[in-house]
């Protein structure tokens, strides 16, 4: 029998500042983690920098590189594809692309997201970037800047390869990045059942949870033998999504029940709320050419405990003693939140412009405007 979350500790940790993620969870796979979209927050872990095989949930960052390409107008959906040797000759899961087919972006997109296909894959990384080689240097690059320091990639597809390994941390970083930024991909991750070539070629989502999970969005299945069963599993509830990372699943059933576990536990457990201040907070700026800057709150969303978010208080504090010159993004003031007696957070408040030091001439010319005009 699956344990249960007893309600004394959800009433607990609903009245607790965040982090809480010690959480044990009846997750049976090798590695998992579940993070919240909007703040990166990690909220379970289990042997999340194990190093492991991902399979096909690979595609993820190859679906990145190649939304970022389209973001760049270097890509477009409607461009045509000429499929090469080389990704035509993709075995494992593929669309049956053949050497001279000629097919869009779009569609291939559409064949990752729902049906896998290694061969559309590898079409795609060859239209990013010339050569498969080349991407996959990419991608390595990519998982880099993205802080991804347990991964290497060796091919665009998860094909099992000595080496080619990654963990559960480091899908959470590339799926957060692609959703987060990349929201067109929904409509072909959500989908279910499609075709393309006209109508001629069926596709059937590889991920289960697309028909039978509450808010489902995505986002990537994956299996070898090595591997074991994978998946990077996305859901939205309440303006909320969350990433659960799975690897070394034992069976796809499996895979998914432990998906489920901690999209339940994230979705019963917390809550995102918006800790925007109500009203425009002006800090005087001391020798600016400007008399002041705004303060603004970069990141306006704030995870707490599931009873919280109704019962929150906040306190601004400004900067009393600013002098020019101030950069943008400077913190110029400090956000707390509270619950109660319990303080949540403290956010900074940054510089919405860059404010440069008045000049000598600049402050003869307020002096004289001040005697002329009072």
């Amino acid at each position: 029998m699956k344990k249960r979350i007893p309600a004394l500790l959800l009433a607990l940790l609903c009245c607790l500042p965040l982090p809480v993620h010690a959480v044990e969870l009846p997750v049976e796979a090798k590695a998992a983690l579940l993070m919240e979209k909007e703040t990166g927050q990690v909220l379970f872990a289990k042997e999340e920098h194990q190093r492991l095989e991902p399979a096909s949930v690979t595609k993820i960052m190859t679906l990145l590189l190649t939304m970022e390409a389209i973001s760049r107008g270097e890509l477009r959906y409607e461009d045509t594809v000429t499929v090469s040797k080389n990704a035509a000759s993709m075995g494992g899961s593929q669309v049956y692309l053949s050497e001279g087919e000629q097919i869009t972006v779009e569609e291939l997109l559409k064949a990752v997201c729902v049906s896998s296909g290694n061969d559309a894959s590898v079409a795609l990384a060859e239209q990013v970037s010339g050569v498969t080689e080349l991407f996959v240097q990419q991608m390595n690059n990519r998982a880099k800047e993205l802080g991804m320091v347990d991964t290497c990639f060796l091919n665009p597809t998860g094909l099992p390869a000595e080496g080619h390994v990654t963990s559960a941390y480091d899908i959470a970083l590339m799926s957060r990045e692609l959703i987060l930024h990349h929201t067109d991909l929904r409509r072909f991750t959500t989908i279910w059942m499609d075709t393309i070539r006209g109508g001629e070629f069926g596709l059937s989502n590889t991920n289960k949870l697309i028909r039978f999970y509450e808010g489902a969005t995505g986002l990537k299945t994956g299996s070898t033998d090595a591997a074991g069963y994978c998946i990077s599993a996305t859901a939205e509830r309440s303006g909320m999504e969350l990433i659960a990372v799975v690897l070394g699943g034992e069976t796809s059933q499996q895979r998914f029940e432990d998906a489920k576990t901690l999209l339940n536990y994230g979705f019963s457990t917390y809550a995102l709320a918006d800790v925007t201040p109500a009203e425009r907070q002006i800090v005087p700026v001391k020798l600016g050419r400007a008399p002041s800057v705004e303060a603004v709150l970069e990141a306006g969303k704030l995870l707490v405990g599931k009873g919280q978010a109704g019962s929150l208080s906040q306190t601004v504090t400004l900067r009393e003693d600013l002098v020019a010159p101030v950069e943008k993004g400077q913190t110029v003031g400090t956000l707390t939140v509270q619950c109660g007696d319990a303080t949540l957070a403290e956010l900074p408040l940054t510089a919405a412009d860059t404010v440069e030091r008045m000049t000598w001439g600049n402050l003869f010319v307020r002096l004289l405007r001040c005697a002329v005009f009072g």
